[in-house]
């Protein structure tokens, strides 16, 4: 795959969100195996606003875990790694090109501690990042959902299919994508677009109705039939289904053989109207990591797997982003039937 202008040209614009100065060191974190046009078009872009890349690239780790991993944003190439670690800390912009992302991964805090500012840009063919390299400037919005996140005490959503989930915010962790690493401590990844909370252990109960059509990121997959979790204190304890959809979510949960697995990451909803729910069906499952599907607007995305916040750490991870629900905080309405309500100015 050759280097593209346009495709230079959004990395550029990623990197001036994230207030890259001339002469600035920055550190390229990436693995073996990389998506190596990612990783030439962010040293090209980076050289061209002045600044100085330092390419880090570790060894992918061999497959230890008993099923694949996809998309978790829980990368531990760099565990065990002290050296590494130390390289990726202190103030600067570290550019994340590994294949999962730090997002989620237990040296995150410590970097980020260090005075670093991280952007993880997702293991996306360019030409999804391009397209949502836009002036659409969602920062205030973002930031603003997320305080109303942090006041909130609850968080409650339903939809016409069923769904009824209870979210205790009391103690939650809330944060936001809006796609620019713009100061010491922060990290953000790219596509952005989203207001999430990562609530404390005990907090989740009720149903997750998943009808035809929510989008299963792990599988990479469109629901064709309709699956129901049952979620006591965090853990789905029940997979209720007969169709294939159901089938493969409950082996592959079983597969980890790790509660963890079962119990809620995050939940929130998705911001970006660029972004579009039907655009996974335009990629082979290689080029597409899912991200773009994680902030189209009006989403309810509930994850599965690690949450920092609550104390869990498993590779065992799904993200799910929801259709046609209503979400509210409080009570007040921020979400209604899949559309973003006009809360966020």
């Amino acid at each position: 795959m050759n280097v593209q202008e346009k495709w230079l040209s959004a990395f550029e614009a990623i990197f001036k969100r994230c207030k890259v100065a001339p002469g600035e060191v920055v550190r390229v974190l990436a693995e073996t195996e990389s998506r190596a046009i990612n990783l030439q078009l962010a040293e090209l872009a980076l050289a061209r606003l002045g600044a100085m890349p330092v390419r880090i690239v570790v060894p992918s780790l061999p497959v230890r875990t008993p099923v694949p991993v996809r998309s978790t944003g829980s990368s531990h190439v760099i565990a065990q790694m002290p050296a590494v670690l130390r390289a990726l800390s202190g103030e600067g912009l570290v550019v994340d090109l590994t294949v999962e992302g730090l997002l989620h991964a237990p040296e995150l805090p410590q970097i980020l501690a260090s005075g670093a500012r991280v952007i993880m840009i997702s293991n996306e063919h360019p030409e999804i990042i391009e397209r949502l390299t836009t002036d659409l400037d969602l920062t205030a919005a973002v930031k603003n959902g997320v305080r109303m996140l942090a006041k909130a005490g609850t968080m409650h959503v339903s939809s016409a299919a069923g769904t009824d989930l209870r979210i205790a915010l009391t103690g939650a962790k809330a944060g936001g994508v809006w796609g620019g690493a713009d100061r010491p401590g922060l990290v953000q990844h790219w596509p952005g677009g989203i207001c999430l909370a990562f609530p404390a252990p005990g907090s989740v109960n009720g149903t997750l109705v998943l009808d035809v059509g929510d989008v299963n990121l792990t599988f990479k997959r469109y629901l064709e039939s309709r699956v129901v979790l049952h979620v006591v204190d965090d853990y789905v304890e029940r997979i209720e289904g007969s169709g294939l959809d159901a089938e493969l979510m409950r082996e592959y949960m079983a597969a980890w053989n790790d509660r963890d697995a079962y119990a809620v990451s995050h939940v929130g909803w998705g911001m970006n109207p660029r972004a579009r729910w039907e655009s996974m069906q335009m990629f082979d499952k290689a080029d597409c990591n899912g991200t773009e599907l994680r902030a189209f607007a009006g989403n309810f995305l509930y994850s599965t797997g690690a949450n920092d916040n609550a104390g869990r750490h498993s590779l065992g991870h799904f993200d799910l982003p929801l259709r046609r629900c209503t979400v509210t905080l409080d009570g007040r309405t921020i979400v209604e039937r899949g559309a973003l309500c006009d809360v966020f100015a």
